[in-house]
């Protein structure tokens, strides 16, 4: 078994806004071509996507989400909402983002790798189980995590979510389900406004959902000590059968949205303690790309991140 494969298609640079927009092709190329620059891909499986079925996307989301997209599109129209756009050839680019989570799932689950990495866009985790919204169309860690526990028959996943802004989609689509468990550190107050700490899920969900809000110009070592002293025990208990990483990188110091204090290094210490983690127990893992705006840092840090999923600690 390998220990790391990436998935990526450059159809997501048709996913392209008419106007200007932080969500744009170049955060994935500048990433690809860094990856490049470092030889990165001379020992690593670089993997193309295959696109989500309809089916897929309704494991998550309802029809009227599915309609809307796809009518939106052939209709021509630019926007979702206030913020996430779309364009005659979006539709492709967004199942193939969804559908390269699903691959994910199947390459890890049998045995082909130990992690996988979705280089792919457009991002997912703010989109709801009825409406797109915060530049995502489709929630693919959402989708993935749901194929997962369908097919492979999986009781336990854990998502962490590290992302700057909340990832409202995926606690939504899971609230009510002890399936999953959903961790967010993100900044707070901020965009999209929920994440605070007495969100614990309900129903079956209930203790199923925990939140970090941070405040404006947290430090890694804040991020370091939560992971250690409360993330890890918490996962220590679940006992995932398969873990998820929505990976968002625009809490990086450099990036234009947001306003904490993490560098490349920081997001090698947060892998690096995942990593740790899963290798004890023998846990998969599956990162998905979610933000990160400032192509320079968001490529290096992608980088730094990789590195650490592709050694073996």
């Amino acid at each position: 078994m390998k220990n790391l494969a990436v998935i990526y298609d450059e159809v997501h640079l048709k996913h392209k806004p008419l106007f200007s927009h932080p969500e744009r092709p170049e955060r994935v190329s500048s990433i690809y071509n860094f990856l490049n620059e470092k030889n990165f891909f001379s020992n690593i499986d670089l993997i193309k996507p295959s696109e989500a079925k309809k089916e897929d996307i309704l494991r998550v989301h309802t029809e009227e989400h599915y309609n809307f997209v796809v009518e939106s599109i052939e209709k021509g129209k630019s926007l979702l909402d206030m913020d996430t756009y779309i364009v005659k050839d979006s539709l492709k680019p967004s199942l193939l983002s969804a559908g390269a989570v699903l691959k994910a799932v199947d390459l890890v689950m049998n045995d082909s790798y130990s992690s996988v990495f979705s280089l792919m866009r457009p991002p997912g985790h703010h989109a709801e189980s009825r409406r797109p919204m915060g530049f995502c169309i489709f929630n693919n860690v959402a989708i993935g995590t749901k194929y997962a526990i369908d097919k492979y028959n999986l009781h336990r996943i854990a998502i962490i979510d590290w992302d700057v802004h909340h990832g409202n989609g995926t606690q939504e689509i899971f609230y009510y389900s002890s399936q999953v468990y959903y961790i967010s550190l993100h900044q707070y107050p901020f965009y999209p406004g929920t994440g605070v700490v007495n969100e614990k899920g309900e129903g079956k969900g209930k203790g199923f959902t925990l939140n970090f809000p941070l405040p404006a110009g947290t430090t890694g070592d804040t991020y370091f000590r939560i992971f250690k002293e409360e993330i890890i025990k918490v996962l220590e208990e679940y006992n995932p059968e398969l873990l998820f990483i929505s990976a968002g990188f625009d809490a990086h110091k450099d990036d234009p949205l947001a306003n904490m204090e993490l560098t490349e290094e920081d997001f090698d210490g947060m892998t690096r303690i995942v990593k740790h983690f899963s290798e004890k127990k023998s846990i998969k893992i599956i990162s998905v790309l979610e933000g990160g705006y400032n192509l320079d840092a968001l490529a290096r840090s992608v980088y730094a991140h990789l590195k650490v999923l592709n050694e073996n600690l």
